[in-house]
């Protein structure tokens, strides 16, 4: 089964959309990443495994590809270890979608299935805006998300939280906040 995500990488001072599809087959249990991935995108493999694991899911013993595309573009950071976590969950069958193109995902993951901020959210928000995306990060992330207005942003603390988000697809609630001295309105998917 195939899933896909929409994440981003950033470039200098701005960020390219990166599709991230996750097929799993049968066949030697192997996890194979595609797509010009550094090694600290690489490395994402174990994270994913132990935070799914952690999180209490059952991690697929099977062959998963992830690919990451397009392939032209070096990826690099830790911002995909959520959306690889989840394209795994879905391509599972834990989700009952398989493609979440109205969303962008960033975010890594602790081993216990915690979600962290990642480094350069500001063009990554600016681009999900443009793109009339909504933006899935950690609660630490979407303050510099934030910023940007007219963007609709996703919390998440954890990986069992972000299935939680995807799986209800629910309206999302405006919440008004005060950073320094601008205002800014930001708003937050929330999951019952």
């Amino acid at each position: 089964m195939l899933a896909r995500l929409r994440s981003a990488v950033v470039l200098g001072v701005s960020a390219s959309l990166v599709w991230v599809e996750v097929d799993i087959s049968f066949g030697l249990p192997a996890f194979t990443m595609v797509g010009l991935p550094y090694s600290s995108v690489r490395e994402s493999r174990d994270r994913v495994r132990s935070a799914i694991k952690n999180s209490g899911y059952q991690f697929p013993p099977h062959r998963i590809t992830v690919n990451l595309a397009p392939a032209s573009l070096r990826k690099h950071g830790t911002a995909f270890d959520l959306p690889v976590a989840l394209g795994v969950l879905a391509a599972a069958g834990l989700l009952e979608r398989q493609e979440f193109a109205d969303y962008l995902v960033v975010g890594e993951l602790s081993l216990a299935g915690a979600i962290h901020r990642t480094r350069g959210l500001l063009p990554i928000a600016l681009l999900a805006r443009a793109q009339s995306l909504r933006m899935l990060t950690s609660p630490d992330g979407a303050q510099e998300a934030a910023i940007v207005p007219g963007l609709t942003i996703g919390t998440a603390s954890s990986l069992a939280h972000a299935v939680e988000i995807l799986a209800c697809d629910k309206e999302a609630d405006v919440v008004s906040s005060t950073r320094i001295t601008r205002s800014f309105r930001r708003v937050l998917i929330t999951c019952p």
